[in-house]
């Protein structure tokens, strides 16, 4: 069992709870920004707890996956929350169990802070393999902020962070795209300098 695994199995029972307050403060308003003009069969990589369900587009078939059972059987009680048919999946972000160009697009909401650096590239192409050309990938992904007073403050829980998700603020995402082979449309920061949406497309 990996690392990530063991810490998302331990964790599955308090992830909502530990989460709360950022899901009402912050993350509900840009989740919608996720689906933006997205319609067809959609990939909802690193599902989670089954928090973007809400705001899955009515008209769409979703299909959500993750690393953990634990975190799979708490977003199977969001079912009933979604306008869309869900089908929920355990399966690895960088091994994908499905043909290629399978989906019309795909999101990921906070999984490439998770990846190491090493997993960034691997993780890109296989969402690019499985993704249809033209179609759209959609990452909301933390960064390292720039301001000096925001560092400081991801400086203090940062260690938190790490342990309790495996979670890091240095990962670089956007200059791992073009190595895999996809097209960055648009990266625009959505709260503050710490939170930032990608926009990417796969080519052809």
């Amino acid at each position: 069992m990996t690392s990530t695994l063991r810490r998302y199995q331990r964790i599955a029972p308090l992830y909502d709870l530990l989460d709360l307050p950022f899901e009402y403060r912050r993350y509900r308003r840009i989740r919608p920004l996720l689906f933006e003009g997205l319609s067809g069969r959609i990939l909802d990589a690193g599902v989670g707890t089954g928090r973007n369900a809400p705001f899955y587009p009515r008209g769409t078939s979703i299909v959500g996956i993750d690393l953990s059972p634990a975190m799979l059987a708490r977003a199977e009680n969001r079912r009933t929350q979604s306008a869309a048919p869900i089908e929920l999946l355990q399966m690895d972000i960088a091994n994908l169990d499905f043909p290629p160009a399978s989906f019309d697009a795909a999101v990921a909401t906070f999984l490439f802070c998770v990846l190491a650096d090493g997993q960034q590239v691997p993780a890109l192409r296989e969402l690019r393999r499985v993704v249809r050309a033209g179609g759209t990938i959609r990452l909301l992904e933390y960064v390292r902020p720039r301001s000096k007073l925001r560092r400081l403050s991801v400086a203090l829980w940062e260690p938190w962070v790490a342990w309790a998700y495996g979670a890091g603020f240095d990962r670089n995402t956007v200059a791992h795209i073009p190595e895999a082979g996809l097209e960055l449309l648009d990266a625009r920061f959505v709260v503050d300098d710490l939170m930032q949406l990608l926009t990417v497309r796969v080519p052809g």
